[in-house]
């Protein structure tokens, strides 16, 4: 089994102890176009993950067809964890891995305690989540102070990857992360400050120049984030809607055509989430097509995407 992370150091971010982000609105964001094309959507699904309060990570299947439908809930890792989880970033998942070639290892990272673990974890295949073995290293403290934790994943088996996490003070940090030596090496790759009334941040575009990031405010407008991989880090931020998205605290995302992203919204107050196709990101010209509301209820504590290693990259914007 690929062993993906090691415990870097230097990864204490310095900086006050700052107020947490204000409360949610109550209602969720209402489709604002007409024109995407559903059938491209009705091809796609989102693997939507979370994090129950009893500390099992879950993968509710949820597919854009009309309307639309959610396979049984799977539980991929059983309570991996001792502390609760504040923050998770999107997780990967691989099969045939193990030294029996018949488990599957599953990539991420979380905050818990303060504090962030990255790695991974060997489950059994079809065992409801029992796990054979957990390699979660801890890279450091100081995390108490973020809302958001995202990867940018390469579609190499993982030997490379860029990591953003937004504290609360609105400084969006970024790190390069690679594999030297079948370790892993994080380097502090730039921040930029001008994003506290940010709420939610998932990404939409992975390419060799730029990654870029959707998120939504505290006041209801839709954002992407263009970030170049080039030094200093320099964020191109354009709105792609004014309002009515403010009801979402977390954004799951996985790419939908060619160009195309497939959106989850999750509205915490309500335990509601609502499916989006939204074409190729061009600031207020982007076409959403609102899905319709998604079945069932979505009240654990932390959300965040499912994927696979050799999944196309998101080519959102």
């Amino acid at each position: 089994m690929r062993k993906m992370i090691a415990a870097a150091a230097g990864l204490l971010l310095a900086g006050p102890v700052l107020t947490s982000i204000g409360p949610a609105s109550a209602a969720p964001a209402a489709s604002t176009t007409t024109t995407a094309t559903t059938a491209t959507a009705t091809a796609c699904a989102i693997g939507a993950g979370s994090v129950t309060a009893g500390k099992d990570f879950l993968e509710k299947y949820v597919q854009a067809t009309s309307p639309i439908s959610v396979n049984p809930i799977e539980t991929m890792a059983k309570q991996p964890f001792a502390g609760t989880v504040a923050l998770s970033s999107e997780w990967v998942w691989d099969n045939d891995q193990g030294d029996n070639g018949e488990d599957t290892a599953l990539y991420g990272a979380v905050v818990t305690g303060g504090v962030l673990y990255d790695g991974a974890m060997l489950v059994e295949t079809g065992s409801g989540g029992k796990i054979v073995s957990n390699h979660m290293d801890r890279i450091g403290g100081g995390w108490s102070n973020f809302r958001t934790l995202n990867k940018s994943w390469s579609s190499d088996g993982g030997s490379s990857y860029r990591t953003y996490a937004l504290r609360n003070d609105g400084v969006l940090y970024r790190w390069f992360v690679s594999d030297v030596n079948g370790k892993s090496a994080w380097r502090a790759a730039g921040s930029y400050p001008g994003f506290a009334s940010v709420k939610a941040v998932a990404l939409i575009s992975r390419t060799s120049t730029y990654d870029t990031l959707l998120a939504t405010t505290r006041g209801g407008a839709l954002y992407t984030i263009r970030i170049p991989l080039s030094s200093p880090m320099k964020p191109v931020v354009k709105a792609v809607r004014t309002s009515t998205w403010q009801g979402f605290e977390s954004l799951l995302t996985t790419r939908c055509g060619q160009y195309g992203t497939l959106l989850l919204g999750v509205d915490k107050d309500t335990g509601s989430a609502y499916l989006y196709a939204v074409g190729h990101a061009n600031g207020t010209a982007t076409v959403i097509n609102s899905l319709g509301k998604v079945p069932g209820t979505f009240s654990d504590p932390v959300n965040y995407s499912w994927a696979n290693y050799f999944d196309p990259p998101l080519n959102g914007e």
